[in-house]
């Protein structure tokens, strides 16, 4: 994700267009835009004139735009909806990881050092399985203070998220049983434990709903046949003005549906998704510092070797 402040500096914040993938898309579709109108331009003012006498008239193409444009502005409000809800879910996980790593250290005995520091694993193994579990499968070497026999059960699970969450409820369940927590703590427990699986299922349903396939394929083809057809009756009343003004139109209706395009899935790599390895690096720091006796330096190297990746 591109890290900026808004309103702090108009130029600087274009300067950032050209870190965006989808930007670069965008200017070699602009681009190849520009070229067909300079085609048709040679074209219908110089061998064809009598086509350039025939126009399709800019009246009914502004119609169309305004169609376009009702058409955009539903997709972007449905993509930008998917990548706040994405992070809605994501700032909600960072508050129940926190209060569960709270209520652990408030109701464990102070003498359990180990499970609190195992129940900090779990939770920021949770977390950093979550996010790759989003994009292409968890990867187990990102996992932190996994023993080889756990790398080997993970390697077995289709679904490494929902295995940790298991390992937590285990352990809660095992405290209880040994009656090293009350009653009265274990159900402080369960709300915490139930908002790891809703948030990981609110997930799952916006990686695996994307907008409906023919709704996107028909935006795609109404985009491309005006762009095509826009230069036809630009030229006659243009000339060649009609190349630049072809491709602004266009770099305005293109832009706006891939922009969309790439924030409709917010968990992924490109340059507006959500920075979710960010996110759960704060976690995995703000479990450990209420868990764990080591402070934050000690896990500094861990933290320096999963970043590598991003």
């Amino acid at each position: 994700m591109i890290i900026y402040k808004s309103n702090k500096n108009w130029w600087g914040d274009i300067g950032h267009l050209y870190r965006s993938w989808t930007m670069n898309k965008v200017m070699r579709a602009v681009l190849a835009i520009g070229l067909y109108t300079t085609l048709a331009c040679v074209l219908q003012l110089h061998f064809l004139e009598s086509v350039a006498e025939m126009s399709l008239g800019t009246g009914v193409f502004s119609l169309l735009g305004v169609v376009l444009s009702i058409l955009l502005v539903f997709r972007t409000n449905t993509a930008y909806d998917r990548w706040w809800e994405g992070r809605q879910q994501w700032g909600a996980l960072v508050n129940h990881c926190r209060n569960l790593a709270i209520t652990t250290a408030a109701t464990f005995p102070v003498e359990f050092k180990k499970e609190k520091h195992q129940m900090a694993v779990y939770i920021s193994n949770f977390c950093i399985a979550l996010k790759e579990h989003l994009r292409e499968g968890t990867r187990l070497d990102e996992l932190i203070s996994v023993t080889k026999e756990e790398i080997e059960t993970y390697s077995s699970k289709a679904h490494i998220p929902n295995h940790i969450s298991l390992q937590i409820h285990l352990m809660v369940e095992r405290m209880h049983r040994d009656k090293i927590i009350t009653g009265e703590d274990h159900l402080n427990f369960k709300p915490q434990l139930q908002a790891l699986l809703d948030i990981l299922g609110a997930c799952e349903r916006i990686k695996k709903t994307p907008i409906p396939f023919s709704y996107n394929v028909y935006l795609k083809i109404f985009i491309t046949a005006y762009g095509l057809l826009l230069p036809l009756a630009m030229i006659p009343e243009f000339g060649y003005y009609a190349i630049p003004i072809v491709m602004f139109i266009f770099f305005a209706f293109i832009g706006v549906e891939l922009m969309a395009e790439e924030i409709e899935d917010p968990f992924g790599l490109d340059c507006n998704d959500l920075p979710t390895g960010d996110i759960a690096h704060t976690i995995k720091n703000n479990v450990f510092e209420i868990l764990d006796e080591r402070s934050v330096i000690d896990h500094r190297a861990e933290r320096e070797e999963y970043t590598k990746v991003f």
